[in-house]
């Protein structure tokens, strides 16, 4: 579909006036053939490849976005699940490996590389456990490396070992970055259903699925679809719900020009685009703004949920018929600290925990960049993973937890991590310790819609 005049103007409209931007270009890297019984050998190969595929990316994205005058926040990496490699090596390989990314990450110039990853919904092998023990140390010793874990699918049922783990590691992580708020956790995420093709960290990874490398591009624009929301303060939701559909295919397309271009230029094969809405902590570029423009008082009160699930199925189908090729999230991202209007409304005590989780079985991910006190106990960190697993397992979809004990705070108090990664405020969590339930150890069983062959 070729693009005419009237769709750039548009854009550089969308651009100037509601902070709309290309959210990021992910380059993905199969690394099996990088898999060694030699760990030094292992890191020459990584760093060999990723330097190889990567090295105009960051330049060839910048000139695309010079030229089209669209805005990339970010250009990133994800990789093949680190534990893949580390099944193949010895003891104490996971830090190497580790910090091998994160050099090829810095030499290529790239925000983040994502990938330091293992699929555990079924067990745990030696990488796995490897990975897993290796990441306090990990996320505080690298600075553009992120980590994700799937722990649960509707297929498999929850891995409660992991779960009970993870716990444990959570809290080690914050305790490691302590100076930094806990900012480790900020690079780590818990998933259940996790997609193979996610171009956004901290959870991306390069899936087994996918072929030697692909471009994949992530979108962000809610202030373009506040703006169309506040135009029509008495639209029917029939009306509304064509509005942002409209708006979303217009979001979509441009997605489609740069990776196109991207692809093109680079000589990589295009992966997906990723629809989702992706926040920021400045002002009018906000999830939660979008939610009060169709009528909320405050994000967080009755009705918050039924509002983001006209907003994410809307932009789904208005991005579905934009794109060659949907697929990563796509929807609505609901990170609190990293959205302005989110951060409002926990402070005006109208978005707890329980909100959010809620709010996340109709979105596109879950509780994400959740500020919990530094004293919280490992168990009911893992109880709060449980519970967010559930709602993607049952409903066969996928949900996450991006949750950081801030050492030293307790509830209402704030960090501010800066950049992107905005203003934590600590939220209050229940009293009474699900640590008898979390212990039990062993497989929370799949739920029977699994069994569709």
């Amino acid at each position: 579909m070729p693009f005419e005049v009237e769709e750039i103007v548009e854009t550089i409209s969308m651009v100037h006036l509601h902070h709309f931007d290309i959210r990021t270009v992910t380059l993905g890297i199969s690394l099996r053939d990088c898999i060694s019984s030699d760990v030094s050998e292992t890191e020459r190969k990584i760093k060999r490849k990723i330097t190889s595929l990567g090295k105009d990316l960051v330049k060839t994205v910048n000139a695309i976005s010079q030229e089209y005058a669209i805005p990339v926040a970010n250009k990133r990496i994800a990789v093949t699940p680190a534990s893949f490699l580390l099944d193949a090596l010895p003891p104490g390989s996971a830090v190497r490996v580790a910090k091998a990314l994160d050099e090829a990450a810095e030499t290529v110039g790239v925000d983040y590389i994502a990938g330091f990853s293992a699929l555990v919904e079924k067990g745990m092998s030696k990488g796995d456990r490897a990975l897993i023990e290796s990441l306090p140390e990990v996320l505080s010793s690298t600075g553009r490396l992120c980590s994700s874990m799937n722990i649960a699918s509707t297929s498999a049922g929850i891995n409660m070992d992991a779960v009970q783990a993870l716990g444990h590691t959570i809290k080690n992580i914050a305790d490691k970055t302590k100076k930094q708020g806990g900012i480790g956790c900020a690079k780590f995420v818990v998933f259940c259903n996790a997609v193979q093709d996610n171009p956004f960290v901290a959870g991306a990874f390069h899936g087994a699925c996918e072929g030697e490398a692909c471009l994949s591009v992530g979108i962000s624009g809610p202030g373009v679809v506040r703006r169309v929301i506040e135009l029509h303060p008495d639209a029917s939701f029939d009306e509304l719900s064509n509005l942002i559909r409209k708006v979303a295919f217009k979001i979509t397309r441009v997605g489609q020009l740069v990776l196109d271009e991207a692809s093109q230029r680079l000589a990589l094969p295009p992966g997906i685009i990723d629809l989702s809405l992706a926040p920021t902590p400045a002002e009018g570029d906000s999830v939660a703004e979008v939610l009060e423009a169709m009528g909320l008082e405050r994000c967080g009160c009755h009705g918050t949920t039924a509002a983001l699930a006209l907003l994410n199925e809307s932009v789904k189908r208005g991005g579905l018929m934009a794109g060659t090729h949907i697929g990563g999230l796509s929807g609505a991202f609901i990170p609190v600290s990293e959205d302005r209007g989110m951060i409002r409304a926990v402070q005006a005590g109208a978005l707890s925990l329980d909100k959010l989780e809620a709010m996340t079985c109709v979105c596109s991910v879950g509780l994400d960049m959740v500020c919990v006190a530094g004293d919280t106990p490992p168990e009911v960190i893992s109880a709060i993973i449980a519970d967010e697993m559930a709602i993607g397992m049952v409903n066969n979809k996928t949900t996450a937890v991006r949750i950081i004990p801030i050492p030293g705070a307790g509830p209402g108090e704030t960090y501010d991590f800066g950049g992107l990664l905005g203003e934590g405020i600590v939220q209050a969590t229940t009293k009474a310790s699900p640590a008898a339930f979390i212990r039990r150890g062993g497989r929370l069983p799949a739920p029977i819609r699994a069994l569709t062959n």
